[in-house]
This record gives C-alpha cells, structure tokens and sequence, in this order.
C-alpha cells in the first residue's frame, strides 16, 4: 500500500532540489536511499502477500512504519559537513 506521507515527501525533495539546484547537498544526502528502497520492497511483498495472509502482510506494512520511527540523518549530517567546509 503506497502512503501518500511517502509521496509527499518524495515531491518535497523533488521540489528543493529543482529549487536548489542540483549542486545543493541535498542531492548528495538522499542519492543513496537505503530505506526507501526497503520500503518499496516490503510494500511490493505485503500486496503479494495479501493474497495469501492477511495477518503477515499487515505486520509487515507495519514493519515499514516502524523503520520510519528512526529518523534519517543524512541531511543533517550532509549539511554539517558542507558547513565545515565553507
């Protein structure tokens, strides 16, 4: 099941980098998104899995949401370093 909170947030970052410039960090801080890709992957197995066990495909959409919980450091910490070497 696709979130519409995961969309947005890919549109936010869309819109700041065509706003930024793709010399911003921001580019740089999200090029590997390990989690994203994660989650599609886990959305991708709970449809399928919706077929078959309700239950599980429901405690893995869940799953998604709790990795969620853990917030993502990479801009902060691309920001710090371009602030280091300015």
């Amino acid at each position: 099941m696709l979130r519409p909170s995961g969309v947005a947030y890919y549109g936010l970052q869309w819109a700041i980098v065509c706003t930024e410039g793709h010399d911003s960090p921001l580019p740089a801080a999200v090029a590997t998104n390990a989690k994203g890709k994660l989650s599609i992957a886990l959305y991708v197995t709970a449809i399928g899995l919706a077929f078959v066990n309700q239950a599980v495909s429901d405690t893995i959409n869940a799953s998604v949401a709790l990795i969620w919980f853990i917030p993502d450091r990479r801009i902060e910490r691309r920001l710090m370093t371009s602030a280091r070497h300015d």
